[in-house]
């Protein structure tokens, strides 16, 4: 008899509850849960609204597909995003694709980056709302314009990816290389993230009350999560190193000189990379029609001169085939202060603004001459010369000439890149260094007298490069301009890096993100012990809370309480969504009659 007693009461404590749940979904003031469903599904009127019952879904079907849409619109956003934004170190060299496309300079790369940025701030602000309506344990219903929202930023990010990797592939490259020095600290974002989303996984887990549906919500979560655990057992990183084995900073080789600072390969800008601390200077070599090399980079002098305003006819000309009496009357300043072709780039005082006005293209023998006087390494790419063009065959030798002749550089300053004829220039100028501009075996490279590799940044690789040191070929590293990219290549070994910004990287004292193997572990260790701490707790939680234990009463409990003595056994327990649905207020929605419930629309 007693037990029976029990259990009526049990029963009429549960039924209570739900009435109270109802009530409390109706009547009591929620201003947060207001919120979230407002911006979420436009219902901010509390009767619009449905709480999730025990053992019912988070919502109907099409809004759960729509929610799945809107996970993978973030996940897709997200590598896009970080994609584009570990890209950040080649912006000019797509912007000056583009620009061999379109005709005209524009920053499309940091375009790209504010609308990637945009759209995944939208998304990400959506997946939250949503998850902390779960939380609350709210219905989802995603008003229709977040749904034309969602499905706009899963067009476009599937567009940019794949455009993107077609024409630009090789970026790539540059993602999995900074896995190398983020990964750390992605691990512990993830972690951070699925302990978070314990919270609503809780919740449904122990109000859920079919064992399979149980296996379900929580076997993909736990697999998740222990994969996250264990992810750093294959992690590497050349910055994760004990201390004392970081060798010396890579040497710093400026990019056409210092061209975020002066128009490139101009006077000006290999004065700024020589003022800055510069270790050598790097450029690229054509020949005028009449046999004078100078620099220039692109097969036109359309980006960097005013050939379109002196010379109109000449526009698409290629530069090797005008003699250096036109080349040398043409301005190679103006473009930089007109077009600034890198972003967050300073802005020059007015005396560098007039210096930077005057440019002109420089001679190969003058730019020996400085580099010679300030006692820097030179690297350079040497341009064929078109056909008809006369030193079509002899440009080697005219540019010998010029080096050995005219500059009276010396000649161990020379990293002597281009590999036609590399035996004669051997012969005819050994104090040269010989370098070359692809991974080789050791024995050829001996063999050829190489002592330098020229290599993409892409191509980095600690253990070759640890390989060549072995046998004195140093490896240099192209092109480096990031903070982070540059730390990478001076953990796994570089001897010298080309850059685009001196001035940036001249400043760095160590690398970034560098640590210890044990240091990397305490965090690795400890950061998984509490979030499985935590998630232990949150669930511990919810499991007391469903069951009305003593230990997690609260006010709702008490309210319970209360209705229950002041109405006592004779309290009509039948109520159902029909009765509550004749309570509600009928007063609709203005904004959101299209998303109003059923309930609702009966009434």
């Amino acid at each position: 008899m007693g037990s029976t007693s029990i259990s009526l009461k049990n029963l009429r404590l549960g039924k209570l509850k739900i009435v109270h749940r109802r009530l409390l979904q109706r009547y009591e003031h929620q201003p947060f849960i207001s919120v979230l469903a407002g911006l979420y599904s436009c219902r901010w009127k509390r009767y619009q609204r449905e709480r999730t019952e025990p053992g019912q879904c988070c919502c109907e079907k099409r809004e759960y597909a729509f929610f799945l849409v809107l996970v993978g619109a973030f996940c897709l956003s997200m590598v896009f995003l970080y994609f584009w934004g570990e890209a950040q170190n080649d912006y000019n060299d797509f912007d000056w694709y583009a620009y061999g496309s379109v005709g005209y300079w524009f920053l499309w790369s940091l375009l790209i980056l504010i609308v990637a940025a945009v759209l995944f701030t939208y998304i990400a602000l959506l997946v939250v709302l949503a998850v902390c309506l779960l939380s609350e344990g709210q219905q989802l219903y995603l008003h229709w314009s977040h749904k034309i929202g969602t499905l706009v930023v899963v067009t476009f990010s599937i567009g940019a990816i794949g455009v993107l990797s077609n024409l630009w592939g090789e970026e790539w490259a540059a993602v999995l290389l900074s896995f190398q020095v983020t990964a750390p600290y992605l691990h512990l974002g993830a972690i951070a993230a699925m302990t978070l989303l314990s919270w609503p996984e809780a919740l449904y887990f122990v109000r859920m009350k079919n064992r399979v549906s149980q296996i379900i919500l929580l076997a993909p979560y736990l697999a998740i999560l222990i994969f996250l655990y264990l992810i750093p057992l294959g992690m590497y990183s050349p910055c994760i190193r004990e201390e004392g084995t970081l060798g010396p900073k890579p040497a710093l080789i400026g990019h056409r000189g210092a061209p975020m600072l002066a128009p490139e390969n101009t006077k000006m800008s290999f004065e700024r990379t020589v003022e800055l601390g510069g270790d050598g200077l790097e450029t690229d070599v054509t020949i005028s029609f009449d046999g004078i090399p100078f620099l220039m980079h692109d097969s036109t002098l359309q980006r960097t001169t005013n050939v379109q305003e002196v010379f109109p006819n000449w526009t698409s000309e290629n530069a090797a085939m005008l003699p250096w009496e036109v080349l040398e009357s043409l301005n190679a300043g103006k473009w930089f202060l007109r077009d600034k072709p890198f972003s967050g780039m300073r802005s020059l005082s007015y005396e560098e603004q007039k210096l930077a006005m005057n440019q002109s293209i420089f001679k190969l023998t003058d730019f020996l001459r400085l580099a010679n006087s300030a006692n820097k390494l030179v690297l350079f790419d040497l341009y064929r010369p078109p056909k008809m063009h006369p030193y079509r065959d002899s440009w080697i030798n005219r540019t010998l000439e010029v080096i050995i002749n005219e500059s009276a550089i010396n000649s161990n300053l020379i990293l002597w890149l281009p590999n036609d004829m590399r035996s004669l220039v051997h012969s005819v100028a050994p104090g040269f260094q010989q370098t070359l501009g692809m991974k080789a075996p050791v024995e050829e490279l001996l063999k050829n007298h190489i002592m330098n590799l020229n290599l993409p940044y892409s191509e980095m690789s600690s253990e070759d490069i640890r390989k060549y040191a072995s046998v004195n070929i140093s490896t240099n590293l192209y092109v480096i301009s990031e903070p982070w990219l540059f730390s990478l290549a001076w953990c796994a070994g570089a001897h010298s890096v080309t850059t685009n910004s001196v001035h940036v990287l001249k400043k760095l004292n160590q690398p970034l993100f560098l640590m210890t193997p044990s240091r990397y572990s305490l965090m690795w260790i400890l950061t998984d012990v509490v979030s499985a701490l935590l998630i232990t707790l949150v669930f511990v939680l919810h499991w007391w809370r469903e069951r009305g234990l003593p230990c997690c009463s609260d006010n709702s409990i008490l309210l319970e309480n209360a209705m229950y003595n002041a109405f006592g056994t004779e309290l009509d327990m039948s109520v159902s969504e029909d009765s509550d649905a004749r309570s509600q207020p009928t007063t609709p929605n203005v904004l959101c009659s299209d998303e109003t419930p059923k309930s609702v629309t009966n009434t």
